[in-house]
């Protein structure tokens, strides 16, 4: 995936962590520069390989780009993990997810170009035909609120969870434009867990 040909197979222990230390810069660049800055050399200079070397083992920069979306995505579902381990009752840990989502993505937090980095990522997958890296991401986020909704005796627990997250995109931009405290946001949130839509 993204390496010289004919030498995935081959990598050394020592190459493939040469490797995850080129995805790890990476990912640094995205999240501070966004898509358009996530050059071969801006990531040289983020980590300690060379031009050469991030050439070596990755001949197609978007295949660099996607492992590091993809690393970004799973630290974020991780640490969304984390945030629903931290509470008991089944209620508390949904909705405590559901705001440390929207505070990732908030223009206030510690990472303010979050959203724009998702979204310019999200444009360009759609843009190449490359709907799988989008998928996977949402995927990832609708498997994680199907489980917390599944204790919680909804109806179609998936469904709903579908419909979360679609909510939750659609809040990011909102938030940018005319924020709203959670509390507000929680109100319609419950109404598309629990509602009775029969």
């Amino acid at each position: 995936m993204g390496v010289a040909p004919g030498r995935s197979e081959q990598l050394s222990p020592n190459q493939l962590q040469k490797q995850e230390q080129i995805v790890d810069a990476a990912r640094i660049v995205l999240a501070r520069d966004g898509l358009a800055g996530c050059t071969v050399r801006a990531i040289a200079d983020a980590g300690p390989l060379t031009k050469s070397a991030i050439h070596y083992y990755f001949a197609d920069i978007d295949v660099l780009i996607d492992r590091a979306m993809a690393a970004h995505v799973n630290s974020f579902v991780a640490n969304l993990r984390d945030v629903a381990a931290g509470h008991e009752d089944h209620g508390d840990k949904l909705f405590a997810v559901l705001e440390s989502y929207l505070d990732t993505f908030s223009a206030f937090g510690d990472r303010p170009n979050a959203a724009f980095m998702w979204f310019e990522y999200w444009i360009a997958a759609g843009r190449a035909q490359h709907p799988q890296a989008i998928d996977a991401m949402l995927s990832s986020m609708t498997e994680l609120l199907t489980e917390l909704l599944a204790p919680l005796d909804v109806d179609d627990p998936r469904a709903r969870a579908r419909a979360l997250v679609s909510y939750l995109l659609g809040s990011i931009i909102q938030q940018r434009v005319r924020p709203r405290p959670f509390i507000a946001l929680q109100a319609d949130m419950e109404a598309l867990c629990f509602a009775n839509y029969g």
